[in-house]
C-alpha cells in the first residue's frame, strides 16, 4: 500500500495503519454534505442532488474518494459516487424493481429465476453506493443482513430444489462481511451436496481493496469452487491497491471476472473501454458481461442508446484479444433475464449457405453440412453485399 505522502492532503494526517485497515474505511466513509464539501468543490446540481429528500444514499470510502477530481464534475469517478439532482426525475417507463427479482424471491434474501442457479441478496449494504444502482430500492436503506437462521431456512430450499447447481451471492456487498459471517454463508451453502459452484458478486476490490486481506483469501480459497465476478466501470479505478487486491485473489486460484454497466459520459467510449478491458486481462480478470444500463428509477442520465453498446463490441472484436470481448446485455425488465445482443455478422442465410461479415466489413462465406458448395473459393467485398441487397428488394417487389 502507498505511503500518506501518496494521498491527497486531506487524508495525509491519516495514520498508514488506519490507512490500510478495511475497518477504518467503512468506519470513516464519506456520507454527508459537511464531509463531501471539505474536500470536494461542488456543483449546484450535486448540492441539490445531496440535499433530496428520499434520496438513495451515498457513501464513499477514504480510499475511493482520492480517486475523484475535486474540481471537474465530469471526472467519471466522481459521477459514479456523488449524487445529482438528475436523480430526482422519474421516467415513466423507469421501474422500483427493474429485473422483477420481488416477484422471483420465494422466501427472503433468496431470488430464483434460472432453473439450475439462484441469487442469494445476504446484505443492503455497500462500502460505495454506485448512483446507477438497480438495486436502489433497497441497497442502502438499512444494515439489514442474513442470519444463520435465514441461511438455514435457504439451505431447506436448496435441500428441496435439487436443479440448482449455482448459487450467486450479491446485495450490497457480501465483502463488507467479516471474515466469520462470509464463511458462515458459505458454510452453508457448502453443506448443500447439490451445489457445484459459488459465485460472489463485488464491486469492492475497487472501492475497498484493503478488504482483500490475506486471511480473507485464505479462507475463500477453503470454498473452491469459488468465483468472483467484480464490477469495474473505468480504467481510472485500475489502481496499485487494486492490482494488489486481484493479485492476490488470483494466486488463490479464485478466477475473476468483470462486470462493467455502459455508462453515458463515463465509460462509452471505444478507448476508453478497450483500455478498461485490456487493463482487466493483466490482472487475470476476463470481461465476463457488459450491461446495457438498467431502467431504475432516477437514473434515465446514466444510459446510453443501444447502438452505442453495439458499436462498442465492434470496436472490441478483431481489435484486441478475445478473451477482453465481454458479452454484451440487456437484463430483460420485469425479470426477463440477461438477452445477449451483438452486432450483425450473420446477413444472409440460403440453402446452407452463410453469408457472414468479419470486423473489417468483409464478407465471407460459409456452408454447412449438406450444401453445395461452388467449385471456385468465392470472395466479395462490402460493396457485393450493397448490390446482394439490392437485388433481393428488387426480387420481391
Amino acid at each position: 500500500m502507498s505511503e500518506a505522502t501518496d494521498r491527497p492532503a486531506f487524508w495525509r494526517s491519516v495514520p498508514e495503519e488506519d490507512w490500510t485497515d478495511w475497518t477504518w474505511q467503512l468506519k470513516n466513509r464519506i456520507t454527508t454534505l459537511g464531509e463531501i464539501r471539505r474536500f470536494i468543490n461542488l456543483t449546484d446540481q450535486e448540492i441539490a442532488g445531496i440535499r433530496l429528500r428520499n434520496r438513495f444514499p451515498f457513501a464513499l470510502t477514504p480510499y475511493f474518494s482520492t480517486l475523484v477530481d475535486p474540481e471537474d464534475p465530469k471526472c467519471p469517478i466522481r459521477r459514479q459516487a456523488v449524487p445529482t439532482i438528475l436523480e430526482s426525475r422519474q421516467l415513466r417507463y423507469e421501474m422500483v424493481d427493474p429485473l422483477g427479482e420481488e416477484k422471483s424471491s420465494p422466501l427472503p434474501f433468496l431470488v430464483h429465476r434460472y432453473p439450475d442457479r439462484v441469487l442469494l441478496l445476504v446484505t443492503e449494504q455497500c462500502a460505495m453506493y454506485c448512483r446507477y444502482c438497480t438495486r436502489r430500492r433497497i441497497v442502502g436503506g438499512s444494515d439489514r443482513t442474513i442470519s444463520e437462521a435465514k441461511m438455514k431456512d435457504v439451505v431447506r430450499y436448496l435441500r428441496r430444489h435439487r436443479k440448482v447447481r449455482d448459487v450467486l451471492i450479491s446485495g450490497g456487498d457480501p465483502l463488507i462481511f467479516s471474515d466469520s459471517k462470509l464463511q458462515m454463508v458459505l458454510e452453508h451453502l457448502r453443506s448443500v451436496p447439490s451445489i457445484e459452484l459459488i459465485r460472489i458478486g463485488t464491486r469492492v476490490p475497487v472501492t475497498l481493496p484493503q478488504r482483500i486481506t490475506p486471511a480473507l483469501v485464505e479462507m475463500l480459497r477453503s470454498y473452491h469452487p469459488l468465483w468472483l465476478s467484480i464490477h469495474f466501470s473505468h480504467p481510472a479505478e485500475i489502481t496499485a491497491h487494486v492490482e494488489e487486491a486481484c493479485n492476490r485473489l488470483a494466486d488463490a486460484g479464485i478466477p475473476l471476472g468483470s462486470q462493467t454497466v455502459l455508462l453515458a459520459g463515463i465509460n462509452n467510449d471505444t478507448l476508453i473501454m478497450r483500455s478498461l478491458m485490456q487493463k482487466l486481462l493483466t490482472m487475470r480478470v476476463r470481461p465476463y458481461y457488459l450491461y446495457q444500463c438498467d431502467m431504475a428509477a432516477g437514473t434515465e442520465h446514466f444510459r446510453t442508446p443501444v447502438d452505442d453498446g453495439l458499436k462498442m463490441i465492434a470496436s472490441l472484436r478483431g481489435h484486441t484479444s478475445g478473451y477482453a470481448v465481454p458479452t454484451y446485455v440487456i437484463d430483460g425488465p420485469g425479470g426477463g433475464g440477461k438477452i445477449p445482443l451483438s452486432p450483425a455478422t450473420v446477413l444472409a442465410r440460403k440453402n446452407g449457405k452463410l453469408t457472414l461479415r468479419n470486423y473489417k466489413g468483409d464478407i465471407c462465406h460459409y456452408y454447412e453440412p449438406g450444401a453445395e458448395a461452388p467449385m471456385e473459393a468465392e470472395e466479395e467485398t462490402s460493396e457485393d453485399w450493397a448490390d446482394l441487397q439490392s437485388q433481393e428488394v428488387l426480387s420481391r417487389h
